[in-house]
Order: C-alpha cells, then sequence, then structure tokens
C-alpha cells in the first residue's frame, strides 16, 4: 500500500534545456510529498543546463551523464538507478503541480492492484509559465482504464510527464523505451504497460506541457506509408498473440485508425495514391464512417480542405 512515506523517483532526460530546466527541477523539490528523488541524466547536453542542475544544493537531486544516445537511452538509464517504489517522469522544460505526486500517491493507495498511474495536463505557451499555478478540487474522478488503445482512440488522456508506473514492473521490461527511437518511443511503453495492468487514470491537470505556437500539425508527419515502429510491434503482438486476447481486437482498430489518420495527412501532402495504399492496408478493421469518409477526401477532396480538417480534429483530440 502507497503512502506519504513512499520512496517516489522522478527521472528527468536532459539535452539543451538550459533556459527551462531550473524550472522544472524545482517544481519537483516544491512537491507536498517531499519523500522523493530526482534522477537527471544529461544526455551529452552542449549547453549549461548541466551545470545549473550541478549547481542546485539538495541531496534529492542527482545528475547523472552519458554520450547523446538519444531520450529513450536517458530514461532507461534513469530508471535503472531509480530507488523508489514508484518512477515518474518529467521532461527538462515542463512543470509538476506541487500535489502532483502527493495526488498519484492517493490514487495508487485507491487502487493498489494497479501498477500504472496518470493524470491529465495542461497545454501550457512557454509565455505563461512564468508564475505558474492553478487550484485543484480536493477530489477528482478516477477512471480505471483497462483498454487503452479504445480509450486512446477517444482522446489523448495522458503524457509522459503525467504517468507514474511501480519500479518492479518497469524492471521487467528494460529496456523500457526503445533504445534509438524519439517518436512514438513513450506511446511504445504506455501500450505494452497496459498488457499487464490497468491505468489508474485521476482526472486533474497536474502537469503543464510547455507548447510553442501551434501552427499545422500535418506538417510534422513524415511523407511515408510506413507505420512508426511502436505501431507495427503492437500489430506483430496482437497478429502474433503475444497481447492479452482481451486487447487484440482493439490493438489492431487503433493501428488502423493510425493508418486512417495517416491517409489523411497523405491527402493533405498531395499523395493521394499513397493515401489509398494506406487505407487499403486499414480495410481489415478500420471500415468504419471515419474510413469511408477518408476515402471520399481521397477521392474529392482539395488537400488544402482536407489539412484544415484534420488539424482541428487533432487539435480537439490533444486537447489545444
Amino acid at each position: 500500500m502507497s503512502s506519504p512515506e513512499t520512496l517516489c523517483s522522478v527521472v528527468m532526460p536532459l539535452y539543451n534545456k538550459a533556459p527551462y530546466v531550473a524550472m522544472a527541477v524545482a517544481s519537483v523539490l516544491a512537491q507536498t510529498h517531499a519523500n522523493l528523488e530526482l534522477i537527471v541524466v544529461d544526455d551529452g547536453s552542449s549547453d549549461d543546463g548541466p551545470e545549473q542542475v550541478r549547481a542546485i544544493a539538495d541531496p534529492r537531486v542527482r545528475l547523472e551523464a552519458q554520450a547523446n544516445a538519444g531520450v529513450s537511452a536517458a530514461r532507461n538509464h534513469a530508471i535503472a538507478l531509480a530507488r523508489g517504489e514508484w518512477v515518474f517522469f518529467l521532461d527538462g522544460d515542463d512543470w509538476h503541480h506541487p500535489q502532483y505526486l502527493a495526488r498519484q500517491m492517493a490514487t495508487a493507495a485507491r487502487h493498489p492492484d494497479v501498477e500504472v498511474i496518470a493524470t491529465t495536463y495542461r497545454h501550457v505557451p512557454t509565455a505563461q509559465f512564468i508564475g505558474l499555478a492553478w487550484d485543484l478540487p480536493a477530489e477528482g474522478r478516477i477512471e480505471r482504464v483497462v483498454d487503452l488503445p479504445t480509450r486512446w482512440r477517444a482522446g489523448n488522456c495522458f503524457i509522459t510527464g503525467s504517468v507514474g508506473v511501480r519500479r518492479r514492473l518497469l524492471d521487467r521490461m528494460q529496456p523500457c523505451f526503445p533504445p534509438g527511437e524519439s517518436h512514438g518511443e513513450d506511446m511504445d511503453l504506455w501500450f505494452r504497460l497496459n498488457e499487464h495492468s490497468a491505468v489508474a487514470l485521476l482526472d486533474l491537470p497536474l502537469l503543464a506541457y510547455r507548447v510553442e505556437a501551434v501552427g499545422s500539425l500535418a506538417a510534422v508527419h513524415a511523407r511515408s506509408i510506413d507505420l512508426p515502429p511502436f505501431l507495427t510491434r503492437m500489430e506483430a503482438r496482437a497478429l502474433g498473440g503475444q497481447a492479452p486476447a482481451h486487447l487484440r481486437a482493439s490493438m489492431l482498430r487503433y493501428v488502423n485508425e493510425s493508418r486512417v489518420t495517416m491517409a489523411r495527412m497523405a491527402i493533405s501532402q498531395g499523395r493521394r495514391r499513397d493515401a489509398v495504399q494506406l487505407l487499403a492496408d486499414a480495410w481489415r478493421s478500420a471500415q468504419g464512417r471515419r474510413w469511408w469518409m477518408t476515402s471520399v477526401m481521397a477521392l474529392a477532396w482539395p488537400a488544402d480542405t482536407v489539412e484544415r480538417w484534420e488539424t482541428r480534429r487533432q487539435r480537439r483530440t490533444m486537447n489545444f
């Protein structure tokens, strides 16, 4: 049973975040749940971010260094050093509410069988990070997420900085984040964790996620019909029977819904032949209204109209 005495480990990868890292570290040290350690792994920064961390005179802060190997390797390194019962994540430019760990521990106490806990979050522009604070209600609704792929299709419900995992489960899954990957590496872990445990999701925004000006979301998608590696692996686990039986259908549907999203991005970039191929690949389990609508888009809609449509949809899904 988790309690106020439970040691919590917060792991932070650091790479060229000098303008922000002091505030991120301060948010951890300001937690009302004070029994914590902060493990910062410098991934070969070329700025003075590591020196700023080193100058913080608090025995709970530990700075380690590694040659640049990417965010996944930095997080895995920090997890291997963690001593806490629970491991939490924070990037070097984000911010934890002072009650973040205390509220997470309360969730863990109410759901002792769960090994993954999470909270909601807020997108906050950089200009609003000064004097960051907000009040919280005494209680928040806790949703028990058994089928994360289905839940995720309704909208992003948490991100890396709002997740906690029992260290014993992470230890069994090392390397937790796929080495060398920096796109979808967090999603890879969350979906794999859900194959072992439900997620207790507290509906309180306890993380400030730093965002710059939001432009076209379509612009960040690669011009490819290849699935991101985490989706390829998810599909393989579902088709190969390695995933739990109750999740296989929803995992395949999530992968194929992702293909439909990629098809819309392809249309917006003028790659209609690629869009048709993606829709054909998604036919197996994504034959709903969205699949058919995207087929119409591929045949008749102007590219710029599809881009505006999909950008608005993704902003709603991502809580912008």
